[in-house]
């Protein structure tokens, strides 16, 4: 279901592309927007990894360095039939963990200090699927893509706002300060509807890689790890970049009412009681 989902939101995401693109860009300005949006998203998926682990001081760690955890990983990356990513951890006590790389050959997977702290085994097992999962389903691909087709509506939102403001004045006796506010209030609604899908195209993934984790550890082991990452992260903040938060398996970043539409994870509570379902029904 999550995939349809998934599938519907990049229709979605893409035809508000065309829509929007034809409307206030032609196909000159679109194809324009849309090659810059993709050049600057490619660098990001090319060496995401490399940025983001330096961003958090993450130190790549061998089977000497953490035995434990690299057996974990090593078991369940054998389990799921994929290659064995790198293995980091990154010293901090805010417990959460995240997976990058731009595909399974290339992939990484960092846990923080607190994480593997409070976590149980069996706890850390989840989480560790959860991440797993991620590279397997490809999504920083999907979030590169999302990203790039959302990027190239917000400059394309962007140049028609500019072009109303400073042209618009030419044709006042025509209701050309109608036309400014038609086009700035359109562009912003068509930049944050972009936002807001794909923002929900995150948390359809989350959802996708919660239900991996659970197949390739247990449904209450996920469940119980992402109750005591909620809880810990209340407790002890973390310092994020708001760009990379969609990579952590529980958000960094607080925000409740209105803010949780642009949240790139889903509710806690309804991540839990989606595994504890799987759990009581046994699909896993």
């Amino acid at each position: 279901m999550n995939h349809f989902k998934t599938f519907l939101l990049m229709l979605l995401l893409t035809g508000l592309f065309i829509l929007v693109g034809t409307a206030i860009g032609g196909k000159n300005g679109a194809m324009v927007a849309f090659i810059f949006a993709g050049l600057m998203n490619f660098f990001a998926y090319w060496f995401s990894d490399k940025i983001v682990l330096r961003m958090y001081g993450a130190k790549e760690v061998s089977s000497q360095d953490a035995p434990e955890l690299h057996r974990m990983v090593s078991e369940l990356t054998n389990k799921a039939g994929m290659p064995m990513p790198k293995v980091y951890v990154m010293e901090n006590n805010t417990p959460n963990a995240f997976a990058t790389g731009r595909n399974p050959e290339h992939a990484a997977v960092a846990v923080t200090t607190g994480l593997m702290r409070i976590l149980s085994k069996e706890e850390l097992t989840g989480v560790i699927g959860h991440e797993l999962s991620h590279i397997k389903h490809r999504d920083i691909l999907i979030s590169t893509i999302a990203a790039t087709i959302a990027g190239a509506i917000g400059m394309l939102a962007s140049m028609a706002r500019w072009g109303a403001i400073f042209g618009g004045g030419r044709s006042d006796e025509r209701g050309g300060g109608g036309n400014v506010l038609f086009v700035l209030l359109s562009t912003i609604v068509a930049s944050i509807a972009a936002v807001l899908i794909q923002m929900a195209i995150s948390r359809s993934r989350e959802y996708l890689a919660d239900q991996g984790g659970a197949r390739l550890s247990h449904p209450l082991s996920l469940s119980k790890a992402l109750g005591k990452l909620e809880t810990a992260a209340r407790r002890i903040p973390m310092e994020a970049n708001p760009s990379t938060a969609h990579m952590f398996i529980v958000n960094p970043l607080s925000g409740g009412g209105v803010l949780s539409l642009f949240s790139t994870h889903p509710p806690i509570g309804e991540r839990i009681a989606r595994l504890e379902a799987m759990a009581r029904t046994g699909t896993v």
